[in-house]
């Protein structure tokens, strides 16, 4: 009688890669985890699971229809749905143990029980740094952070992308110079813009009981456009003498000359009036960064500046500022427009050792001695045709195979063959090392 066979499968919403493709993914983990700690952002890992209590602190919104919330026993609890939350109750909890300005990086998965659709993950990897400080922290901080991204992004492979600036108390004391109280709903609007258009935009404006003057002052100050010294001057320009919007344009005069100070080139760093992002989160300094060749795609890393990061959880006053990369959206997107993933490789071995003739000690010996020399190496140990073995390093597209037969063993020699070019010779194994490395 036979057994039931499950249908292997995986759960919508979810990924799983194949070797060629992991092996790219983590690579561009790898990249961005370099550059966080070149900067100094030291590593943090919190659970998966918290408290539910903890994760909703906050309470309501889309936030407690998206999160995975279960019972073990009496327990509720929840699978973490962002890399935020669970910093702020970290720092809450080790605020005593902890060193201010606190600079972490954590490198993990969230969940979010979203809508399942193209490009769109339920599990998916962040990326995240935050520079936490103890009452104040530093406007330094906030261009500090623009020259992560684009260190980052370089070493990505990336060289045409911009940092998209704004400030969200320039858009919000603009905002009250108007006399409009309903500015989440115009900032919401506003974030539409390149999605519907400018029509759409002032119809939907006015549909929010505006007036034809406030909508068209709204859209001539999203409409300023320019380099950068050029953007500023018109904000100066329009005299508004509303604190809150002096304030934020003071900040953001600052943080460009800072990003400058930094060496983050003009190209790739410009102020956008029309960036809105979190509308109900962020206080000042916002960041969106664009592919310049790929805007389709959308932002590829963004945050902000924010006031107090763990109000949910202690008195302390906790400023901070951040960013955040979604790696899963961003390799898939990246993979779905050939950006990469092209020829790629299923594996990192750069060496392919094969026992000729039972052979398997030497060649044991053999791939012990390559890998000592930093070289990675791996053996086929299967019994096998020889036209097989080859075939093994041929589809795997590892570039050197090594051949240790009773010719080799006697002469204390190995056979080295490329297989990209055909080439192939009998040599010393310091000789076939420098060949390998070259």
């Amino acid at each position: 009688m036979s057994k039931d066979i499950v249908k292997p499968s995986i759960l919508p919403g979810f990924m799983e890669l194949l070797p060629a493709d992991q092996l790219i993914f983590n690579k561009m983990m790898d990249i961005i985890r370099h550059n966080y700690e070149k900067f100094g952002f030291i590593p943090l890992d919190t659970p998966a699971i918290e408290k539910s209590e903890i994760l909703l602190a906050k309470g309501g919104g889309e936030t407690e229809k998206q999160i995975y919330r279960f019972m073990k026993g009496d327990t509720d609890l929840s699978l973490r749905f962002d890399l935020t939350v669970p910093l702020a109750r970290y720092v809450s909890q080790h605020f005593n143990d902890l060193t201010f300005p606190f600079r972490r990086y954590h490198i993990a998965k969230v969940y979010r029980g979203e809508r399942n659709q193209k490009g769109r993950f339920r599990e998916f990897y962040q990326c995240d740094i935050d520079i936490i400080g103890n009452g104040k922290l530093s406007i330094i901080n906030d261009a500090e952070i623009p020259t992560v991204i684009y260190n980052t992004f370089k070493d990505l492979g990336f060289e045409s992308f911009t940092i998209h600036i704004n400030n969200r108390k320039v858009l919000n004391g603009f905002f009250e110079s108007l006399d409009v109280t309903n500015k989440v709903d115009i900032l919401r609007t506003i974030d539409k813009l390149d999605k519907i258009g400018k029509e759409a935009v002032v119809e939907e404006l006015k549909n929010l009981g505006l007036e034809d003057s406030a909508v068209e002052r709204i859209m001539e100050f999203i409409n300023i456009k320019g380099k950068n010294d050029e953007i500023i001057a018109s904000l100066n320009n329009l005299g508004i003498k509303n604190g809150m919007f002096k304030e934020g344009l003071e900040e953001l005069t600052q943080v460009v000359n800072y990003i400058r100070c930094f060496n983050v080139p003009e190209k790739n760093f410009n102020i956008d009036l029309t960036i809105a992002r979190g509308l109900d989160y962020y206080t000042g300094t916002v960041y969106e960064t664009i592919l310049d060749d790929y805007p389709k795609i959308g932002s590829v890393c963004s945050g902000g500046r924010y006031d107090n990061l763990a109000e949910y959880y202690t008195e302390q006053k906790l400023p901070g500022v951040g960013i955040s990369i979604g790696l899963t959206r961003l390799f898939y997107q990246l993979r779905e427009a050939k950006i990469i993933g092209e020829n790629a490789s299923s594996t990192l071995s750069q060496v392919l050792v094969i026992p000729m003739d039972n052979c398997i000690e030497q060649s044991i010996n053999i791939a012990s001695k390559l890998r000592e020399n930093g070289i990675i190496a791996e053996m086929y140990s299967e019994d096998a045709k020889v036209g097989k073995k080859f075939g093994y390093a041929d589809k795997l597209n590892i570039p050197f195979v090594i051949l240790i037969g009773p010719d080799e063993v006697s002469d204390n020699k190995v056979t080295l063959k490329n297989m990209h070019t055909g080439n192939q010779e009998t040599i010393t194994i310091e000789e076939a090392v420098a060949l390998i490395k070259k």
